[in-house]
C-alpha cells in the first residue's frame, strides 16, 4: 500500500488542474517544470515514452514513472467502463455514448443485418488544444 499511496500522492500533486501554458506550449505541472517531448524520435507518444519523460524530467525513478502512467490510464479506464465521462482540463473530454441498434448491410454479401446496440467513447478537444493544433 505504501508504493500505491505514494504514486497516488504524486499523481494528485503533479496535475492539479493548472491551466497556464509554458513556453513550449504543452503546459506546466505544479512543480514549475516544463515537460518537453521534442527529443522523442517517433511521431507517436507511447506509454513507455511518457514514463521515460517522467523519469528524465521530473526525477521519478523508472518504476514510479511507469506506475504513475499506468495509474493515470487505469483511472480513466475505470471511469469510462462505469459509463462516466472523463474531463482533462486544458486537453479535452472523453465521454461514453450509447449507440442504438440500426439496420446495416454486409458489404461482402449485400445481406441486410442488424447492428447491435453498443457503447462508444467520443473525444472532444478543448478550445485550447484545438488552437494549438490549428494555430
Amino acid at each position: 500500500m505504501g508504493d500505491l499511496g505514494r504514486i497516488q500522492r504524486l499523481f494528485q500533486n503533479a496535475f492539479r488542474g493548472d491551466d497556464r501554458l509554458c513556453t513550449n506550449g504543452l503546459g506546466c505541472n505544479n512543480l514549475g517544470m516544463e515537460i518537453s517531448i521534442s527529443s522523442m524520435g517517433s511521431p507517436t507518444l507511447t506509454k513507455a515514452e511518457l514514463s521515460a519523460l517522467l523519469f528524465e524530467q521530473l526525477g521519478l525513478n523508472k518504476r514510479e514513472a511507469k506506475d504513475f502512467v499506468d495509474a493515470f490510464f487505469e483511472t480513466m479506464l475505470v471511469q469510462l467502463a462505469q459509463g462516466q465521462d472523463v474531463k482533462v482540463s486544458g486537453f479535452g473530454n472523453f465521454e461514453v455514448r450509447a449507440k442504438s441498434s440500426r439496420p446495416g448491410r454486409n458489404p461482402k454479401t449485400g445481406e441486410a443485418v442488424t447492428i447491435t446496440p453498443r457503447h462508444v467513447i467520443a473525444f472532444k478537444p478543448t478550445v485550447t488544444l484545438r488552437g494549438k493544433i490549428n494555430p
